[in-house]
């Protein structure tokens, strides 16, 4: 079936987001996996994602962890810096979809506040027909109830929506549902599985 609207991840799909190799950058790799054994950083992001106001959770985690408090606080002093760059060929790809008349919607673990400023720096972040941000939701992928949250806003049926995800564990969530979907590694693969669904040309793609 041809699908009838593509449902974009955004954290290693349109926007870079590696917090490892950002501190790494700041404090160096030991005493980040130093960090990151000493404190589930990714954890305190979930919670965010999921609807805690951000500032709120940085600051307490970094209260509850003094022996890390500097480093915690920079999650949220310099978020941006971590959530970057753009991966310009996906971010063309999302517009060529647009161009054809294809809907694009995004399917997003993303905090209210986090999005906003997100938003500031990266302006295709306003632009998808729908979105599904899981701060505002109240839910986090891989929950089965995110995925049909989508299903009934859109109206769209599973088979007829095409999904990318970095994250196996999300992909194979969508699946169970019957979606279509693509594994993202890299802009090129999903360039070609936009291509091979019939929804973009070659040229399209590029």
């Amino acid at each position: 079936m041809t699908p009838q609207a593509v449902v974009f991840d955004i954290g290693n799909v349109l926007i870079e987001w590696q917090p490892e190799r950002f501190f790494d950058g700041i404090i160096g790799a030991d005493r980040r996996r130093a960090m990151f054994a000493a404190v589930d950083l990714h954890a305190m992001n979930d919670r965010v994602d999921s609807g805690e106001t951000f500032r709120n959770v940085i600051t307490e985690t970094a209260q509850a962890t003094p022996e890390w408090r500097d480093e915690i606080m920079l999650w949220h002093d310099r978020w941006l810096d971590m959530a970057s760059p753009a991966i310009d060929h996906s971010v063309r790809l999302m517009a060529a979809l647009q161009s054809r008349g294809v809907p694009v919607f995004s399917l997003t673990n993303f905090g209210i506040q986090t999005y906003d400023l997100a938003a500031t720096r990266y302006p295709f972040l306003r632009q998808f027909d729908r979105d599904f941000i899981s701060g505002h939701l109240g839910i986090i992928k891989p929950n089965p109830t995110i995925y049909a949250t989508v299903e009934q806003t859109s109206g769209i049926p599973p088979q007829a929506l095409l999904f990318t995800d970095d994250r196996a564990e999300n992909i194979t969530a969508a699946a169970k549902r019957g979606w279509q979907t693509h594994h993202f590694t890299d802009p090129q693969g999903w360039a070609d599985r936009l291509v091979t669904a019939g929804l973009l040309t070659k040229d399209d793609a590029q």
